[in-house]
């Protein structure tokens, strides 16, 4: 197998189901392959080209859910550090790619996968001098001396958890600890940011962290999810936790499980922006009995429903935590209403409006001078 057919395959397996933001793109070569791109947003806003692909698809782990799982029987392939970064380097040059997301499946155990992984993003760096985005995976059960490694030269670095709690992983991969695996992987991120200064870092600055939960395989509630969410957030300072909605395959403990629904997935995300960017807890949120989310509401439509629908928000006088409850607005239209009001009072509906500082759903939530908008808003 050539280096290009097993990147085709590596980047394929890793994107087993479409995703919107990634579309496939011939190589720049005259041979008829092509592999999966992300158009990725990075941490600073931008938009880039991101090769999300393995170091290696061969697995010693057997977890329940997973496609790569020992026993099952898949084609596989991997690639030495050498080969690896020198094939990157090669697209990256020749602008088919701006950045990377390199992770692998853990084989000749997590201490040596992750060397593997450390060994590629450090010829990268070292040896063809990139300067580009990398986001490094962290191998369940690595080494705190290696997180480190890892964290000097990488933008980005990921442990997924999973699940949130460790009965949850016990049903979904059951040869990791949640604690000493998982967990104090991400404490350890967080524990050298606040200990260590970062000027041997790649570009001077520590790299963010990321998690990501499996959804819908075991047993978990959104209420689980979204606790643990807060929880690291709060004491691992990750930037986002991702949700990926379970999917069953052939050959695996779980290929009859029904798959999650992606509107669940979608209301995840809406709640964990809710409590990274809106000020809002886990107890804040409205759930079903069952402890999930409401599938056919937005969270924050549900939280004003209960709250705001009857004891509406004087928008002259509300703090910007306030603001934030409101539907319809976010940090930048909360940080325009502050500004506007301060000289003078806001008056009309319209006028914010206007320069696009509030949305229409905001109205039944608002009182604009003690009063309701509703008057104002016939124009529209």
């Amino acid at each position: 197998m050539s280096d290009i057919e097993r990147l085709e395959l590596l980047t394929r397996q890793m994107h087993l189901e479409p995703a919107e933001d990634c579309y496939t793109n011939p190589l720049p070569s005259k041979e008829k392959e092509a592999i999966a791109v992300h158009k990725a947003l990075m941490p600073n806003g931008q938009s880039i080209r991101l090769l999300k692909t393995l170091l290696s698809s061969y697995c010693e782990n057997n977890c329940a859910y997973c496609p790569f799982r020992s026993q099952r029987d898949i084609r596989r392939a991997a690639f030495t550090p050498d080969d690896f970064a020198r094939l990157f380097t090669s697209l990256y040059r020749a602008g088919f790619v701006e950045g990377i997301f390199l992770s692998s499946s853990v084989f000749q155990g997590a201490v040596k996968t992750q060397d593997l992984l450390l060994d590629t993003a450090a010829i990268l760096r070292r040896r063809y001098q990139y300067q580009g985005y990398l986001h490094l995976k962290i191998m369940p059960g690595a080494e705190r001396d290696q997180i480190e490694q890892a964290m000097l030269l990488s933008d980005r670095l990921s442990v997924n958890l999973e699940a949130p709690h460790a009965k949850a992983l016990g049903i979904l991969a059951p040869q990791k600890d949640f604690l000493s695996d998982l967990i104090d992987p991400l404490r350890w991120i967080q524990e050298i940011r606040t200990e260590k200064s970062p000027h041997r870092a790649w570009n001077g600055s520590w790299p963010s962290s990321t998690t990501q939960f499996v959804v819908g395989a075991a047993g978990e509630t959104d209420l689980d999810l979204l606790s643990t969410t807060e929880t690291l957030h709060r004491h691992t300072k990750i930037s986002r936790a991702y949700y990926s909605s379970f999917t069953p395959y052939e050959d695996t403990p779980l290929e009859n499980l029904p798959p999650s629904p992606h509107q669940r997935e979608f209301r995840l995300y809406q709640a964990s922006y809710l409590l990274r960017d809106y000020g809002f807890s886990v107890e804040d949120l409205v759930y079903q009995e069952s402890g999930n989310l409401p599938q056919d509401t937005d969270p924050k439509f549900a939280w004003a429903q209960q709250h705001l629908l009857h004891n509406p928000l004087e928008i002259n006088t509300a703090s910007r935590s306030r603001l934030l409850r409101i539907p319809g607005i976010g940090p930048a239209r909360a940080d325009t209403i502050v500004t506007l009001r301060r000289n003078n009072p806001i008056k009309s509906f319209n006028s914010l409006r206007r320069i696009n500082a509030i949305s229409p759903t905001s109205a039944p939530y608002i009182l604009i001078n003690g009063k309701y908008p509703a008057q104002q808003l016939r124009l529209f």
